[in-house]
């Protein structure tokens, strides 16, 4: 069977995240298929080690230390990036945070603001500067890693789902209109992913307890499993899909 489709010889990708993670993976797994690769995060020091391994495998690494939350930095990110490159073919946008637990009752508006700012905001920003780059080449593929909390409530995790459903549906609006330019824009929605933003939910027995009694597959994705996600989405394997929430949850048939 020809497995060309997963060749990405010749693609520019710019990953946010990309220090840890499934940000991580996602970089590695593009620069494996032959991909050169931009990656961003706050901090420097945790970009370079991911950038030594992708420059081992002979493929290019531009790190690009971003707060998804400070718009300046994103614009300075897609200059650095265009500069260096020229172009980008793929963005995945993966840069998150969830600092805070509890009832929507409960929640400060400042924690609010800061858990949308920086997971649904970021996202917008980023997508509209490299979506008009990708509409400019007439070609392109966004890849928005948003959460199964983004179409089903997590008790809990109130803002963070807000934020999500709001990825899923700046997923399709995009989709809609950057469809004539060749654009195609997708969302991975994980449940629970085993990498130190989630450590809270997956290191929990009793709430592991629970989570699989509704999961059939009674595990919770690896980082590596959503990078490879992220590559079927972005492989001419998909090229007719778009606006489409990739839900992977393990079967779970919560409501």
């Amino acid at each position: 069977m020809d497995s060309s489709y997963l060749d990405f010889s010749g693609k520019i990708v710019l990953v946010t995240g990309g220090s840890r993670g499934i940000g991580r993976e996602t970089a590695l797994a593009f620069a494996d298929a032959g991909a050169d690769i931009a990656i961003a995060s706050r901090k420097l020091e945790g970009l370079e080690e991911v950038a030594r391994e992708i420059r081992a495998m002979g493929r290019q690494c531009l790190c690009v230390p971003t707060h998804a939350k400070k718009s300046e930095e994103l614009y300075s990110l897609v200059e650095s990036v265009m500069s260096e490159y020229g172009r980008i073919d793929i963005l995945v946008n993966n840069a998150a945070t969830n600092p805070a637990m509890g009832a929507i009752v409960d929640t400060d508006p400042e924690m609010f603001n800061h858990i949308v700012d920086t997971n649904l905001k970021g996202y917008f920003l980023l997508s509209k500067l490299v979506g008009k780059i990708m509409q400019n080449q007439e070609s392109g593929n966004i890849i928005n890693i948003s959460s199964a909390g983004g179409v089903s409530p997590a008790q809990g995790l109130g803002p963070y789902c807000i934020s999500k459903a709001g990825i899923n549906m700046l997923t399709k609006q995009m989709a809609m209109e950057m469809g004539p330019h060749n654009v195609r824009v997708n969302s991975i929605c994980p449940r629970i992913v085993k990498t130190g933003f989630s450590q809270a939910l997956w290191s929990n027995d009793k709430l592991m307890a629970a989570e699989f009694k509704n999961t059939p597959l009674k595990c919770v994705a690896t980082p590596q499993e959503i990078a490879q996600a992220a590559l079927f989405l972005a492989s001419s394997a998909t090229n007719y899909m778009t606006g489409h929430d990739l839900v992977m949850n393990g079967g779970a048939f919560f409501r």
